[in-house]
């Protein structure tokens, strides 16, 4: 069992014959992810070769390589520019999940696909400007190194690509059911409620890692969240303990405004709900490794 992506995943790359799309389509395939199709209108009917004797179809639009191929999830490297019709693509063809791995989309375009998305209610998006997410061993759709660590029963839901990897490395002991990178923008398509409702719903997730970082209230909200609906155990870290208050850090969306916002007052939202929450990436692995070892 796995979140919104497991072995019975097939995915299509929008955008593979580009240099980002045809690097990291190589890197899916070479860690197990069955790829089925690319999409790039104007190279349709063509095929790409790639290491390891796969060949891949490229099609003229998602709608018809899910035809084709049963295809049911989407990555999507398409350039900043064309994302927003990337996406409505997407969600025109009914796929049930699309990865957005493209940075700089301005913010009104994603709030435009997202609420597009919403209204269809047939499409889940993950991203923009994330990692996407890995079920070890049996699908990696996006950037996330598949050799970091194997499969297991924690369940990872970050806000940060870099933070992603390195818990991923520090509890490769215990390994991963699915690890989610949801990305750092101001609108993003899954939060990290949407990703805690599906861990806590899995029965082969048996803990959860959230991270956070300075800026917005989502971990607030999340804070709430776990309070009312979710029994298992969650760790979690919020990025952003050592910035100057007041000051914006890294990713657009870490505005801080009052004390709401800052890392100790999310912290203090999240201990208010019962996660125990790290001062650092190593030591909220090291919260999650008593856990793992008191579950047994």
């Amino acid at each position: 069992m796995a979140i919104f992506l497991d072995d019975n995943s097939k995915v299509i790359v929008q955008g593979m014959t580009g240099s980002e799309g045809m690097k990291h389509t190589q890197r899916m395939l070479t860690s197990g992810t069955t790829i089925v199709g690319g999409v790039n209108p104007r190279k349709a009917g063509t095929t790409v070769e790639f290491d390891g004797g796969v060949t891949v179809p490229v099609f003229g639009s998602v709608a018809e390589a899910m035809e084709a191929t049963g295809a049911n999830v989407s990555v999507i490297f398409v350039p900043a520019a064309f994302t927003k019709a990337a996406v409505v693509e997407a969600v025109d063809a009914k796929i049930p999940l699309a990865v957005v791995i493209t940075e700089g989309v301005p913010v009104k375009d994603t709030a435009e696909f997202f609420t597009y998305a919403q209204q269809a209610g047939t499409t889940r998006i993950i991203g923009p400007n994330c990692p996407g997410l890995i079920s070890p061993g049996k699908s990696n759709a996006g950037i996330i190194p598949a050799d970091i660590s194997g499969g297991g029963r924690i369940g990872l839901v970050s806000k940060s690509g870099t933070l992603t990897y390195q818990m991923m490395y520090e509890l490769r002991e215990f390994g991963f059911s699915s690890a989610v990178g949801i990305g750092g923008d101001p609108i993003i398509g899954t939060t990290h409620i949407d990703a805690l409702e599906a861990f806590e719903a899995d029965p082969e997730t048996d803990a959860i890692v959230m991270i956070g970082e300075i800026g917005g209230d989502a971990e607030e909200r999340a804070a709430a969240y776990i309070k009312e609906h979710v029994t298992k155990p969650v760790v979690g870290y919020v990025a952003g303990f050592t910035a100057p208050e007041g000051k914006t850090m890294g990713h657009a969306g870490a505005i801080v405004s009052g004390s709401s916002g800052t890392a100790a007052a999310k912290k203090e939202a999240l201990e208010a709900a019962g996660v125990r929450v790290g001062k650092t990436p190593s030591e909220t692995a090291e919260l999650m490794r008593e856990i793992m070892k008191n579950l047994g």
